[in-house]
C-alpha cells in the first residue's frame, strides 16, 4: 500500500472497530495474490472502505470519471487506485478499465444490485457483473454487509453508531460458464450472464454472521 491509501486503510479499520463496533469474518477466504473480484451487497457509501479494510490488499474501486477531473480530490482518488468509469461502470471503456486491473493482478469491488438498496433489503442482482465476471478468469468472493444501512442509509444526514458486521464467503469459480461462452450464441451468452449474477447474489444472501461459542 501507497502511504496514503494506507492512512485512509487505517482510518476506516478504526471506525468500523469503534464507531460502528464492527466485526470480520473470515477476511483470511480472500486470496492473498493475484486477481480477485469481491461481490457485495451495498446499502451505504460506508460499504467500500468497510469491505477494502477488512484484509491487507488494495482494492481497486470504481469511481465516476468526472470525479478525477476535481482539483486535488482527483489527485487523491488515484492513489487510492480507484478506477475512473462512466457512472457505475457500464460501456466498453469502463469494462476495459476493469478487466486491465484484474489482468494485472488486483482486487475490484463490485455491487451486484448496480445501486444501494432503497429500504435495507437485498435487490436482485444486474447482468453487468456476470458480464465482467465471464470476460475475466478471476474468482469471486460474495460479501455480505449487515448494518450499514441502519449506520447510513441514503436518507440519513450523519452515521449513526450502529453495529456493522462483514462476512466473506468462499471463493466462486465459473469456469464452466466461462467455457460455455467462448462459443455459445449471443441469447446464451446474456442468460449466462445473468446466470453468473444470481448465482453470486444467491451466494451474498447466504452468507451468515458464525454462531459465537462459549
Amino acid at each position: 500500500m501507497n502511504p496514503t491509501y494506507r492512512i485512509v486503510w487505517l482510518i476506516a479499520r478504526a471506525l468500523f472497530y469503534t464507531y460502528f463496533r464492527g466485526r470480520y469474518f473470515y477476511p483470511e477466504r480472500v486470496p492473498l495474490s493475484g486477481p480477485v473480484i469481491l461481490a457485495a451487497n451495498h446499502a451505504s457509501v460506508l460499504d467500500p472502505p468497510l469491505i477494502g479494510a477488512g484484509f491487507n490488499r488494495i482494492v481497486n474501486y470504481l469511481a465516476r470519471k468526472t470525479l478525477m477531473d476535481i482539483p486535488v480530490f482527483g489527485a487523491l482518488l488515484r492513489r487510492l487506485s480507484v478506477v475512473p468509469v462512466d457512472r457505475d461502470g457500464g460501456g466498453g471503456a469502463g469494462l476495459k478499465a476493469i478487466l486491465d486491473r484484474l489482468l494485472g493482478g488486483g482486487i475490484i469491488l463490485l455491487f451486484p444490485e448496480g445501486t444501494r438498496t432503497a429500504d435495507g433489503k437485498l435487490q436482485a442482482a444486474k447482468s453487468g457483473i456476470g458480464l465482467t465476471v465471464i470476460k475475466s478468469t478471476a474468482p469471486v468472493v460474495p460479501v455480505r454487509v449487515r448494518g450499514t444501512f441502519e449506520a447510513f442509509g441514503r436518507e440519513m444526514k450523519f452515521p449513526m453508531p450502529r453495529r456493522v458486521t462483514l462476512v466473506y464467503g468462499e471463493p466462486m469459480n465459473f469456469k464452466a460458464l466461462r467455457e460455455e461462452a467462448r462459443t455459445c450464441p449471443k441469447p446464451r451468452l446474456k442468460e449466462i450472464y445473468q446466470q453468473a449474477a444470481d448465482e453470486i447474489m444467491a451466494a451474498i444472501a447466504s452468507l451468515e454472521v458464525p454462531q459465537e461459542r462459549g
